[in-house]
């Protein structure tokens, strides 16, 4: 892949990025590797601070709320409590699958049907005590038919508009909360 086909699969992301494991490839490890997508950011804020805007998602979608939160705002200060997680943890239409405090949160699709099976990391890497990296990792287990094709082509871009309005409002809001 090249050029603009590969900014829907890989937005913002490093090869090296990209080769690493991600907690997601265990929570789905029958995916389809070539259906995998990147998404990364720069934030210039600390790993703990990524994290706890990351727990928000317990309480909002924090992309284009006036389509996918109904036309609320995403609150734009932490909420108490969202970082009191457990594995089962219902956040937007995923449940949270895994998590490492500081540094992942592991989703899972709650109930497949429009979408195939997916699951997709969050990944907070830490460059030095005030900046990090946010990489995301989405997965897919594509499913036979005409849809999942058609998908694979459609698929990439939705989520590539979607997942970039939400990772540039967690950098903005934890570059704000310094």
């Amino acid at each position: 892949m090249s050029g603009l086909f590969e900014l829907g699969w890989h937005w913002g992301t490093t090869a090296e990025e990209r080769a690493r494991p991600f907690p997601c490839d265990d929570v789905l490890p029958d995916h389809d590797r070539a259906d995998a997508m990147w998404r990364a950011v720069t934030v210039r804020a600390p790993a703990t601070v990524v994290f706890r805007w990351l727990c928000q998602m317990k309480v909002a979608p924090y992309s284009y709320d006036w389509l996918d939160n109904g036309g609320r705002p995403s609150p734009r200060e932490l909420t108490p409590g969202a970082d009191e997680l457990a594995v089962g943890q219902r956040m937007m239409i995923f449940e949270l699958a895994s998590f490492e405090r500081d540094r992942h949160l592991t989703l899972r699709l709650r109930k497949p049907g429009l979408f195939p099976p997916l699951a997709v990391s969050y990944v907070v890497v830490p460059l030095d005590t005030d900046s990090c990296r946010l990489v995301v990792k989405l997965v897919v287990r594509a499913r036979p038919g005409l849809c999942d094709r058609v998908g694979r082509l459609v698929f990439p871009w939705l989520d590539l508009v979607m997942m970039r309005r939400q990772l540039l409002n967690f950098k903005a809001l934890a570059e704000g909360a310094r």
